[in-house]
């Protein structure tokens, strides 16, 4: 065997064991590394010669609704005197379908920032080799997958984000009834809640924190869904084990269903406006309004009761037209042993009379020191710390 052969196969195992230990010590470091915000590398190109190194952070980022959130994302090159003004950075979205949303491009000094993410994501400039970026005012529609590529010429490499959301997963249905909704009109009915459409983890995560609901939903990717915690024979036999029940994919527009919905954290509050009398739909939205607020949606009061702990045993009126109220603190003459958003279902608008829920919207000169905003109906509630209650647990009456 030649010099050259000897020379490339000692070569070859040394970098195999090089490349081992760094999988082994990436696995095994994994979970601590996430809870420090250590950033790791997922992605190599083997080639030494002019090839960008791309490390991104393992697992997920974690933020809320309104708060602020780095896309870690760090880079090398070799050799290391390339021309920084020839490195392209671009940050894209990724969706299940494996469609492609551009969010933010950068070459040299030039940058540039795409549709709702303009005015909102910066690049964080911690040094050089740094591509990651800020986001600011995350929305419910920023939750995902993100990728970070890093370009030198002919050289790129590529890392990956999974930006993740507190916050509450809901099912929900019209006043139509149960199963009226194809996958655009789920869609809207989230949004119109000031929610979107769950996906299967967030469903998923539900499901581990106690939401059992024997009704099929759409999710965000399309398919068909439903979570139990305990099974029973008129939700898929009693002999079935728990878990989160599949239809698959099913066709978009002429099969109908329910939708699960999911919301973040609000900036602003819901409380229940005192009021002397119960009213109908028309005069709890008037009132609202002369408090300086408007009605609740439905994925406002779920995330009220979620983030404020908001425990009221008192039905009120939702902008939707249905009755529900949150409760955090299980008690008797309170719809039952768990907590949850209590649903009564849709009233007539006109003969029926409830208390009303409202929201009131977060602004500079409301917000007090604690960055809460005062109201003349707010309500008393009574709570516990957030370990206490199965967070996404719901319940209907």
């Amino acid at each position: 065997m030649s010099s050259k052969q000897l020379r490339a196969l000692a070569f070859g195992k040394t970098f195999s064991v090089v490349f081992i230990l760094a999988c082994a010590l990436s696995v095994t470091s994994l979970p601590a590394d996430v809870e420090k915000g250590r950033r790791k590398v997922v992605h190599v190109l083997e080639d030494d010669s002019g090839a960008v190194i791309v490390q991104t952070a393992p697992g997920k980022v974690m933020t809320h609704r309104g708060g602020s959130i780095t896309l870690p994302c760090r880079f090398h090159h070799e050799p290391e005197n390339t021309d920084p003004a020839r490195i392209r950075i671009k940050w894209t979205k990724v969706t299940d379908a494996l469609q492609f949303e551009d969010v933010f491009v950068a070459l040299g000094r030039q940058q540039r920032v795409f549709g709702a993410y303009r005015g909102r994501v910066f690049l964080e400039q911690a040094g050089p080799g740094d591509a990651s970026v800020i986001i600011q005012n995350v929305t419910l529609e920023d939750y995902g997958r993100y990728e970070c590529e890093v370009t030198n010429d002919m050289e790129d490499d590529t890392g990956f984000v999974n930006l993740d959301l507190e916050g509450v997963v809901f099912p929900y249905y019209p006043r139509e009834g149960r199963y009226k909704l194809n996958y655009q009109q789920a869609e809207d009915a989230c949004k119109k809640q000031d929610a979107i459409l769950a996906s299967h983890s967030q469903l998923h995560k539900a499901w581990l924190e106690g939401l059992d609901w024997c009704n099929a939903g759409w999710l965000e990717d399309g398919s068909v869904q439903y979570p139990i915690s305990h099974p029973r024979d008129q939700c898929g036999r009693k002999d079935t084990p728990a878990g989160v029940r599949n239809y698959g994919y099913r066709h978009l527009e002429d099969e109908h269903y329910d939708a699960f919905c999911f919301t973040s954290k609000l900036n602003g509050r819901v409380y229940f406006l005192k009021r002397f009398k119960k009213v109908n739909y028309a005069e709890a939205m008037k009132a609202c309004v002369r408090d300086g607020s408007v009605v609740a949606k439905v994925g406002q009061l779920y995330a009220a009761w979620k983030f404020q702990l908001l425990d009221r045993c008192e039905a009120g009126w939702l902008e939707d037209g249905s009755i529900r109220y949150p409760i955090v603190n299980p008690r008797s003459r309170c719809g039952g042993a768990q907590p949850g958003v209590r649903h009564l279902g849709f009233a007539d608008k006109k003969f029926r009379l409830y208390g009303v829920y409202c929201f009131r919207k977060n602004t500079d000169k409301a917000a007090d020191g604690t960055g809460k905003t005062k109201s003349r109906g707010d309500s008393l509630t009574s709570t516990k710390s957030n370990n206490s209650i199965p967070v996404n647990a719901t319940r209907a009456i």
